[in-house]
């Protein structure tokens, strides 16, 4: 590490929750990935990547987490640049800044050295607020079974299978596949001041995104974290671990691979204790664990939490809580009965009655309707496909209206 980079720690500044293998998880818009992809169980074959990670905070310094969790190879990571998205799959010129190749062995993910990115120093930082960052690396052999965040909300690039020349290159002509998944990278540290820290948004889709715009960057998450920018702060990241289908308590291992990820208690370590810099935890789940299809009782679902809540106490970080909105009469398979909505209601009224949390947000008064007692009407879209709602998933006025209940909430 430079001289430059000596005062500080280092503050998680962007998350993409490790989930499982291709293909298993929820897409939005994901564009027909087998020419790119032809053989699931042999992933990507000596070919390029370009993924678009946007950090909460920026700074000069930067370091990656490469996951190959759910993998069954050695993951060969070779030519590995970090530099500025300029648009589509293309690099501003002479931004990137290489990074040693990397092995991950099958089952892990490991931390690359730090890289400085010089045209990133401060006071420069400042301007790249909302900017992208590329990570462009080729796999070596076959990837095997690759791991990757579903849900992304946003564009990456890939090469056809044979191109490894692609991601050294500026421009975007080698790298012709486009996916709104993260592949082999789920967490980008930046090296900030040490008032810095990171607040972790720990969820199911409505903190992934699901109804939102695709590329519009319009998550509650993404959103409050301009109302920070807003209001002069620079020393909070928020990311996001959310992950569309996740429990907080199931699925059962005998499920096998299922597409909402491993539970919430399962990836707690990974996801929000093996991240850095974090000292605050906003946790808003439980819509799934209360499925029609079998679902738990709201009591099961509020014991994991107090046991979770337990091991973030443990490392000092604030937990804040968050009502879980209604799902009534919404389309969505496993949804919008009234058995789901009355564990929904039960456990609502456990988070209301505080105790457990440093704060509660109630998401449910802002996006429930006190009529009907279904998702507001206002709310109820689908700002990728312009689409009517299902019911379930808010669009990008309703994740507004969280990011407005929890900046409220947060102070």
């Amino acid at each position: 590490m430079s001289a430059r980079l000596t005062e500080g720690r280092w503050v998680t500044s962007w998350a993409a929750s490790a989930q499982g293998a291709y293909p298993v998880g929820s897409t939005i818009a994901q564009p027909d990935l087998r020419a790119a992809l032809p053989e699931p169980t042999e992933g990507l074959r000596d070919q390029s990547l370009r993924m678009i990670l946007r950090p909460a905070l920026w700074s000069s310094g930067w370091r990656l987490r490469l996951s190959n969790v759910f993998g069954q190879r050695e993951l060969r990571l070779r030519g590995l640049h970090l530099g500025l998205h300029w648009g589509g799959g293309a690099l501003v010129p002479s931004t990137s800044v290489a990074l040693p190749d990397q092995t991950v062995a099958p089952g892990r993910a490991v931390w690359t050295p730090a890289v400085e990115l010089p045209w990133a120093s401060a006071p420069n930082a400042e301007t790249f607020l909302g900017r992208g960052l590329a990570l462009s690396a080729s796999v070596e052999g076959a990837s095997g079974p690759a791991t990757w965040h579903a849900k992304s909300m946003g564009t990456s690039y890939l090469s056809a299978p044979g191109d490894r020349e692609a991601a050294a290159q500026d421009s975007e002509l080698g790298l012709p596949h486009t996916t709104t998944s993260t592949f082999f990278v789920d967490a980008l540290d930046a090296w900030l001041p040490a008032p810095a820290r990171a607040l972790v948004a720990l969820g199911d889709s409505l903190t992934d995104g699901t109804a939102t715009t695709l590329n519009g960057q319009d998550r509650w998450t993404d959103v409050l974290q301009r109302c920070w920018w807003a209001a002069g702060r620079r020393d909070l990241a928020l990311v996001n671990a959310g992950i569309g289908g996740n429990q907080v308590v199931g699925p059962p291992a005998s499920a096998g691979p299922w597409r909402g990820g491993p539970s919430a208690l399962d990836r707690l370590q990974r996801d929000v204790l093996d991240l850095s810099g974090v000292d605050t935890v906003i946790w808003m789940q439980g819509i799934n664990d209360f499925s029609d299809n079998g679902g738990a009782e709201a009591d099961a679902v509020i014991a994991a939490m107090r046991s979770a809540v337990g091991q973030l106490r443990a490392s000092w970080l604030k937990v804040v809580g968050a009502t879980v909105p209604s799902a009534l009469h919404g389309t969505r398979p496993g949804h919008g009965g009234v058995e789901q909505d009355a564990r929904r209601r039960a456990f609502n009224a456990w988070m209301r009655s505080g105790g457990l949390f440093d704060v509660v947000a109630d998401v449910d008064a802002v996006l429930t309707d006190p009529v009907t007692g279904c998702l507001r009407a206002e709310f109820n879209g689908d700002s990728t496909w312009g689409e009517p709602g299902d019911g379930v998933h808010p669009n990008r006025a309703g994740h507004a209206a969280m990011a407005r209940c929890f900046f409220s909430a947060l102070g």
